[in-house]
């Protein structure tokens, strides 16, 4: 079979959306079939190519097996609507173009969050009378307004009706968790045609490791501290000043400036430091360090996006994750992929995300749910895991337990028994 997938988003990039597609597209191949990835030059999330990479017209690569086929776009950073929907239409129509002149596919794979690469996926199955899949991850243009990126108007009506639309000519929906299955058939799309396949962990690479110590010294991370990170993008839907703002109340120094309920709520700080680490880029970021400088937060460490290969070295020196949206109805929804990765590390997790994912973190006893936005719940949750040894310890046996549960292979097979029953 020949599968043709068009992702905005494909490693060296290191986003959720460049994993997911990656780690699929490898099982597929190894499972004898010829995968084409059509996808920009890699630029995510600042903006600025990766090294080694031009914008050219087009430009072939292969990757594990995977023929990748990279074309010209307009590019711009993760940040303003306008210059990013500009970026989305011109991947549309070059995505277009070199669709047509690829060996005809026997399936066609299109993925979201942004629906423009499903209008392309869409428009190559008209052309090369094939069927077209949509891979639902994001609710979007649903998420432009939960983060306050546009308000209701005109145009987003009319991008709604043109999602509605393209649903309804999809042969299948693959959607990432139930919780969109049900939006979708609450909106009038056929049940029978909408397929969950949730995201999930690359066994290979995230696994237990031992903490990297020569990594901990690098950063200055003392060595009784007890870490806290969240690893990911910083952008407007994560609210990452909720992280700021406890790590501000859980510094170490009594003359930090610290609330006098967190010093209470923390005797134990001068035994063992809690240390925040923050690894990733978006287009909060440089706010965010703005406003960690003018707090003072000398127990928050900043990292930049590091290669995709490189990531693990990182997990490897948290003691509990971190995982925060905001607080939003669209967001119960959601299910981040680090949530599986965490498992797969055996990194119990601090869940401040309400909904589906939560229900997830309680079922298989894999962390702590909080508050979204609650700076004061993220706190407790950081000093009953850092003080509570048994429970930690439950929490981690919980996570490489669940693992296996949610082991990509499995689910790229998944996905791929659907793809050849349409083909």
């Amino acid at each position: 079979m020949n599968i043709l997938f068009l992702t905005d988003n494909f490693p060296p990039e290191v986003n959720a959306p460049a994993s997911r597609t990656f780690e699929h597209c490898r099982e597929w191949v190894r499972a004898g079939h010829e995968v084409t990835v059509i996808c920009t030059a890699p630029n995510f999330p600042k903006g600025e190519l990766f090294a080694g990479y031009r914008n050219r017209l087009w430009q072939w690569e292969a990757i594990e097996g995977i023929r990748v086929l990279r074309v010209w776009t307009y590019i711009t950073a993760n940040v303003g609507f306008a210059k990013r929907t500009l970026d989305y239409l011109s991947f549309m129509v070059s995505g277009f173009l070199a669709g047509l002149l690829v060996r005809r596919p026997d399936v066609i794979v299109g993925t979201s969050p942004q629906f423009f690469t499903n209008c392309t996926g869409w428009a190559l199955s008209l052309f090369r009378r094939r069927p077209f899949v949509f891979e639902l991850r994001d609710l979007w243009p649903e998420s432009i307004k939960t983060v306050g990126a546009m308000e209701d108007s005109v145009w987003l009506q009319a991008m709604e009706r043109l999602e509605l639309f393209l649903y309804r000519r999809s042969a299948a929906v693959v959607s990432v968790t139930e919780s969109f299955k049900r939006n979708l058939i609450s909106r009038g799309i056929d049940s029978d045609k909408i397929h969950v396949v949730t995201n999930g962990v690359d066994l290979s690479r995230f696994h237990l490791l031992a903490p990297d110590l020569a990594l901990r010294e690098q950063l200055g991370i003392p060595a009784k501290a007890f870490v806290a990170g969240y690893i990911g993008t910083h952008g407007m839907a994560h609210a990452l000043e909720t992280v700021l703002e406890a790590a501000a109340m859980m510094r170490s120094d009594s003359d930090s400036g610290r609330k006098p309920d967190a010093r209470a709520m923390n005797d134990s700080l001068a035994i063992q430091p809690i240390y925040f680490l923050l690894l990733g880029d978006g287009a909060r970021k440089q706010a965010l360090k703005t406003k960690a400088a003018e707090m003072g937060l000398d127990n928050l460490i900043f990292v930049d996006t590091v290669p995709k290969a490189e990531v693990p070295r990182y997990w490897s020196l948290l003691d509990v994750s971190i995982i925060h949206l905001r607080k939003a109805d669209n967001f119960t929804q959601v299910i981040p992929s680090k949530l599986f990765e965490c498992m797969g590390m055996g990194i119990p997790v601090l869940h401040g995300v309400a909904g589906e994912s939560a229900e997830i973190v309680q079922r298989e006893g894999v962390g702590l749910v909080f508050e979204p936005e609650n700076a004061q719940a993220l706190c407790g949750g950081v000093l009953r895991l850092a003080q509570d040894r048994a429970l930690y310890g439950d929490l981690r046996e919980h996570c490489l337990a669940a693992a296996s549960r949610y082991d990509r292979s499995t689910l790229a097979r998944r996905m791929l028994a659907l793809l050849e029953r349409l083909a």
